[in-house]
C-alpha cells in the first residue's frame, strides 16, 4: 500500500513539473494574436501586392500556423491614404506592411534619397545601396522608430505617362497636370520640369485620369500594364528611369517582441525570401533587354518612347537644383555614400 501510495505521489509530482515546464509557452501561445494586419497599396495583380500575400503564406507555413496574417491592400487600413501608413504602423494600428520607400518619406528622411531625381541608373545601382552600407544605415534608422525592418522589396523604375503627347524634352511637360504620391520631392521634381504637380492618393488618381482631371502621373510600367492605364487615357509613356521605388517588408517594434525567437526567426527568413521573389517578379515584368511588356503595351495602342542618354541628361540638368537641395535634407554623408556605392557597381 505504501508502494502504491509513493508511486501515485511521484507520479503527481512529474506530471506537475511537465506541466511547469509547458505554461511559459502556452503563455506565450495565448499573447499571439488570432490575426495580424498587414498594410500593402497593391494588391495581388501586381509584383507589390503578390510579395506581401506570399510573406503572409511563407510565415504561416514557417511558424505551423502560430502566426496568421490578413493582407488589407489599398492602404484600406488608413482609408486609402498611403502617407499615413507608417504613423499608423509604429502606432500598431498596422502589425506588418509592405511599405514604400517614397510613401514613408515625409516621416523618414533618409528613405528620399532613392526619389533623388536620376541617382540610380540600373538595377545594380538600386541593389548596391539596398543590400550594401546604405540599406544597412537605413534600416539602422528606422529600428529607432518603432519597427522591424526584415528585406528589401521592389517596385521598380518610374515611368512618366500623359495623356497629350510624347514626352522628350522638360518642354513638353510644361503645364501638364501630373498626378504625384505625397511626397514634398515630386513635387519638387515636376515643378523644376516645368509641370502642374498634384498630390493624390493611387485609389484617387486612377478616377482623375479617367475624367481628365490630371493629365498623366508616373508609376513602374508594372503598375501600368496591370492596372491598364491605356483604359483611362494614358496613350504616352516615356521610359526615363527617374527614380526607383524600393519596398520595405517591416514589423511593428511591440508586436516582434511579442513573438518567441523561433519565431521571429521564422518571420525574418519568410520576409527575405518573400522579399527575393517579389524583386525577380517585378523585375521579369520588364527586365533590362526584354521588352514584352512594352510590346504588351504598345500592342494596346499606347506610344512608347525611348529616350537616348542626350535626352535624358537634359531631365537631369533641369531637376539638378532639387537633386543639390535635398541631398543637404537628406544628408550630404548619406547621399555621397550612395553615390560612391553605385559608382563601384
Amino acid at each position: 500500500m505504501l508502494r502504491r501510495r509513493f508511486g501515485a505521489a511521484v507520479a503527481a509530482m512529474c506530471a506537475s513539473t511537465v506541466l511547469g515546464l509547458t505554461l511559459p509557452a502556452t503563455a506565450a501561445a495565448e499573447s499571439y494574436k488570432s490575426e495580424y494586419k498587414l498594410s500593402t497599396v497593391l494588391g495581388d495583380a501586381f509584383p507589390w501586392g503578390w510579395g506581401a500575400s506570399r510573406w503572409a503564406e511563407l510565415v504561416k507555413e514557417k511558424t505551423d500556423g502560430r502566426i496568421n496574417i490578413k493582407v488589407y491592400p489599398g492602404a484600406s487600413l488608413v482609408s486609402g491614404d498611403q502617407t499615413k501608413e507608417f504613423t499608423a504602423l509604429r502606432q500598431g494600428i498596422i502589425d506588418m506592411a509592405v511599405g514604400s520607400t517614397i510613401n514613408w518619406s515625409p516621416q523618414v528622411k533618409e528613405l528620399n534619397l532613392f526619389s533623388l531625381p536620376f541617382l540610380m541608373p540600373d538595377y545594380k545601382a538600386i541593389d548596391a545601396l539596398t543590400q550594401g552600407r546604405v540599406g544597412e544605415k537605413i534600416f539602422a534608422s528606422l529600428t529607432q522608430r518603432d519597427v522591424v525592418p526584415l528585406a528589401w522589396g521592389e517596385n521598380g523604375f518610374r515611368e512618366v505617362t500623359n495623356s497629350k503627347h510624347p514626352v522628350r524634352t522638360p518642354e513638353d511637360l510644361k503645364g501638364m497636370k501630373m498626378r504625384v504620391v505625397g511626397s514634398p520631392l515630386f513635387l519638387a521634381t515636376f515643378n523644376a520640369l516645368g509641370a502642374n504637380p498634384t498630390q493624390m492618393s493611387w485609389a484617387d488618381a486612377q478616377p482623375a485620369m479617367a475624367t481628365g482631371a490630371v493629365d498623366g502621373q508616373e508609376n513602374p510600367l508594372a503598375v501600368f500594364s496591370a492596372a491598364k492605364l491605356h483604359t483611362v487615357d494614358q496613350k504616352f509613356v516615356t521610359l526615363w528611369g527617374y527614380v526607383a521605388d524600393p519596398l520595405i517588408f517591416v514589423v511593428n517594434e511591440k508586436v516582434w517582441a511579442s513573438w518567441s525567437a523561433e519565431d521571429q526567426k521564422a518571420v525574418r527568413e519568410a520576409a527575405l525570401q518573400a522579399a527575393r521573389e517579389e524583386v525577380a517578379r517585378a523585375r521579369a515584368s520588364i527586365s533590362e533587354g526584354d521588352d514584352a511588356v512594352l510590346k504588351s503595351i504598345e500592342g494596346n495602342g499606347v506610344t512608347v518612347t525611348r529616350l537616348s542618354d542626350t535626352e535624358r541628361d537634359a531631365f537631369r540638368q533641369a531637376t539638378a537644383g532639387v537633386y543639390q537641395e535635398w541631398a543637404g535634407k537628406i544628408g550630404n554623408d548619406l547621399v555621397k555614400q550612395a553615390e560612391e556605392d553605385i559608382a563601384k557597381r
